[in-house]
């Protein structure tokens, strides 16, 4: 009887973050909300603004664009089934849904940092190799560089999926959290998960931190070239600081999420679940406001169209 109970595996899963907060879990509906209103609005406005103004079709404002297509895609796949969970307790997700929602919110988040990889690399060239800038850079070159981080990201989310899916749960089907995290749903697994375990950080070290190892090295370069230009190219390298802040607080916030259900620590389930919501939102809300504020081309674009539709005074 035993043995049978064991080979059951579960198919069907509950979302329990936050609830330790008990009657004021709905409260965070609120916060949730504004940010992913925030997000969605912000990041639409930037990907208007660059696909409609041909002024904007740069290679950097290309990025910018994509980034913001990321930043407007990630929280859709998590952020609006969460609300419905704070909203009417609706919990439920099948292991199907799980591990879809896992594979979107894995692949398209290791696509944020490669985006800003992608970013550094042209910084590099504008500042410290502009005659070849338009050479490396343009389009078809910049495709290029595009595809092996794409295939990279791809074959190792898929890979880590695809093994959280071969997994027997048979402990319990309640997921300490507000979305299908890989480890969040591995460690309910009832067998061995060591293969799991080393899959999800590989798949976190070579791609977040290879991407934020490179990036380092790029600015690094950049520096040392600004340094020894004098203050002409101090304003490209001001870029390079919004760049870099924004990955840190992001590389920050997913290191700790990913890393406490690896090592014992006294942080709570909910301050867990904080953190991974903030990996997806921080960047989502902010990188717009940030791009959209700090590049010249983006804001002049942007007060024009507001000035045509008699927004702003002239």
């Amino acid at each position: 009887m035993l043995a049978t109970v064991q080979n059951i595996s579960f198919i069907t899963f509950t979302l329990t973050g936050f609830h330790d907060l008990g009657e004021w879990r709905p409260i965070l509906t609120i916060p949730y909300l504004v940010m992913f209103l925030l997000s969605s609005s912000a990041n639409l406005t930037i990907i208007y603004l660059i696909i409609s103004q041909r002024a904007l079709h740069s290679p950097m404002c290309i990025l910018i664009c994509l980034m913001a297509v990321v930043d407007f895609s990630l929280p859709i796949f998590c952020v609006p089934n969460m609300l419905l969970s704070f909203l009417f307790d609706w919990k439920g997700i099948s292991l199907v849904s799980c591990l879809m929602q896992m594979f979107f919110i894995h692949f398209v988040g290791t696509f944020h940092s490669t985006i800003l990889l992608w970013m550094a690399l042209d910084r590099f060239f504008a500042i410290c190799r502009p005659l070849y800038y338009h050479k490396y850079m343009g389009i078809t070159n910049l495709l290029k560089f595009i595809i092996f981080p794409v295939i990279r990201n791809v074959f190792l989310i898929t890979t880590m999926v695809s093994w959280a899916g071969k997994l027997t749960f048979c402990a319990t089907n309640e997921i300490d959290h507000c979305f299908c995290e890989h480890m969040a749903l591995v460690q309910l697994a009832c067998g061995d998960i060591s293969i799991n375990n080393a899959l999800g950080l590989l798949a976190i070290f070579l791609t977040i931190t290879a991407d934020f190892i490179l990036i380092s090295i790029s600015y690094i370069v950049i520096l040392s070239s600004v340094l020894k230009s004098g203050k002409s190219c101090l304003k490209a390298f001001n870029t390079c600081i919004t760049h870099i802040i924004v990955m840190t607080v992001s590389l920050a916030f997913a290191l700790i999420a990913f890393m406490s259900y690896r090592i014992r620590n006294n942080i709570s389930p909910s301050i867990r679940v904080f953190l991974s919501t903030m990996y997806l939102l921080f960047p989502s809300c902010f990188n717009p406001i940030i791009y959209g504020v700090r590049t010249k081309e983006i804001r002049e674009q942007f007060l024009k169209i507001m000035k045509h539709v008699k927004v702003f005074p002239k």
